[in-house]
């Protein structure tokens, strides 16, 4: 695949880069392809309205479209009353996602799997806000007995819960994959991927449990209410390829349009 576009983010602005850089960069940083209110891709330079309404946007998969849809239209009212509640955990998440080179979005799975209550226990033991069974837990770091279970804690289990999901991002180069496998396990996907002969999510889905494609498409539910738009997390390997192509695409042709119109005016003088 050619170069991505990529832009630089400080003190919350995002200054922009026209130019294509040779290696791609490792597309779960937080540096590349954020996304507007809008779902606008911010990596592309600004220009006029009417071509900015060309752009673009990340297009909510057919295989899931049903199921947000109805999420939504059906739990609507209950997200809406719990976002001024889960807004400073949000805040802190956002936090460590950022230190690890993580998309923020990917908070969203802590909402899924816990609504972000931290003292829910499931039926398996998993316990705290990312619903971390004891020895993930203490594989990636955290102190777990009766006196000081650190999956209690926002900001700790936050970065387990980084740590867990760059090793699995490693793993799969998928974020669908990854949200699959955070459900069931890495096993249960490698089962899927070898029976369906796949390692695209949306052909390999049917052959995991019933709960982990309920969970990865309420992820999605939930990030596209949260977010208005999905982002890279809400895509499969081959949906991220094809969308930063296409935005690529656009830049250089804006590119150019500008070169030309300059000309032009350089003409005309």
């Amino acid at each position: 695949m050619s170069g991505f576009i990529t832009m630089a983010v400080s003190s919350g602005s995002r200054s922009i880069s026209k130019s294509l850089v040779v290696d791609p960069p490792v597309i779960h940083k937080t540096d590349t392809h954020q996304f507007d209110s809008s779902g606008l891709c911010t990596c592309i330079p600004f220009t006029v309205k009417d071509e900015l309404a060309k752009a673009p946007r990340i297009q909510l998969s057919k295989n899931a479209a049903p199921f947000v849809k109805d999420y939504i239209k059906k739990n609507g009212f209950f997200l809406g009353k719990t976002k001024k509640r889960i807004a400073p955990y949000f805040a802190i998440m956002d936090s460590a996602f950022e230190e690890n080179e993580l998309p923020v979005e990917l908070k969203y799975l802590a909402f899924v799997e816990s609504g972000l209550k931290y003292n829910v226990i499931s039926w398996s033991g998993a316990i705290g806000p990312w619903a971390l069974m004891p020895v993930a837990a203490k594989e990636y770091g955290l102190k777990v007995s009766r006196k000081n279970d650190e999956r209690l804690d926002y900001y700790k289990s936050t970065h387990a819960a980084a740590a867990l999901l760059t090793n699995l991002f490693a793993k799969y180069n998928d974020w669908l994959l990854v949200i699959a496998a955070y459900n069931c396990g890495p096993g249960g996907v490698q089962k899927a991927i070898k029976k369906s002969g796949s390692r695209n999510y949306w052909a390999l889905q049917n052959f995991l449990p019933e709960e982990t494609r309920k969970h990865v498409k309420k992820f999605i539910a939930v990030h596209y209410y949260f977010e208005g738009h999905g982002s890279l997390v809400t895509m499969t390997k081959a949906e991220t390829e094809k969308h930063v192509k296409a935005v690529e695409d656009f830049v250089l042709e804006q590119q150019e349009t500008e070169k030309m119109d300059t000309l032009s005016t350089v003409v005309m003088k």
